[in-house]
């Protein structure tokens, strides 16, 4: 495949905490953070705001958190840590066609019902369409999830083209996001019906029924 490697890590524009008092210090700073982006969205957040609610001096902020990109990043981190770990835990014991109807559909809800739940997360995602890194990180995202398909894919069609079956679950994969984030766009009744949709599209190319 072309592009970054699932396995590749992609540098975080931000110093890591590395004693237990300062990662104390991170968490309100991100809770503070996303509490603002709930409130007014990340283009009227200022970092003074997050410092005063964190809690913390500007300098302390700032020594974490260079800028407010490095924030959505930590962010968008945050969510790609908790989304893989979701797929991997909803596919891993997968071996039938029936089981991979009802966990694929259910990952799907899961997603989109935290975008319609989660300023935060349909802030990320549109901060991650302008922004090159971010959209690398996406993609890395989308290849990791797309290893945990490929391998019940392989379980269901051991004798498959492995290419095949990589190319198969990243494009599913990529177009669940990009369906999920059009029916937030549109009508909840119209946006319900787009996921509908795109779960009966995307389970024919997988399980072939």
């Amino acid at each position: 495949m072309e592009g970054t490697p699932a396995n590749e890590q992609i540098a975080s524009p931000r110093r890591a905490p590395s004693q237990q008092r300062s990662r104390e210090r991170v968490e309100r700073m991100l809770a503070a953070a996303s509490a603002l982006i709930t409130e007014q969205g990340s283009d009227a957040m200022r970092m003074g705001e997050v410092a005063e609610r964190a809690g913390v001096s500007i300098g302390s902020l700032y020594q974490f958190f260079p800028d407010k990109r490095a924030i959505i990043w930590a962010l968008a981190e945050r969510y790609t840590a908790e989304s893989q770990a979701c797929i991997s835990a909803a596919l891993k014991d997968v071996s039938d066609a029936e089981g991979l109807r009802r966990a694929f559909s259910e990952l799907v809800d899961i997603y989109y019902g935290l975008f319609l739940a989660e300023p935060v997360m349909r802030d990320i995602w549109s901060g991650t369409q302008a922004d090159k890194a971010l959209r690398q990180l996406e993609l890395a995202d989308s290849r990791a999830n797309a290893e945990f398909l490929v391998a019940v894919l392989k379980r269901l069609r051991p004798g498959a083209d492995p290419v095949a079956l990589e190319t198969t679950a990243f494009l599913v994969w990529q177009m669940g996001e990009a369906a999920v984030r059009l029916a937030i766009s549109v009508e909840r009744q119209e946006g319900d019906r787009l996921v509908a949709a795109y779960k009966r599209m995307a389970l024919r190319e997988l399980t072939g029924d």
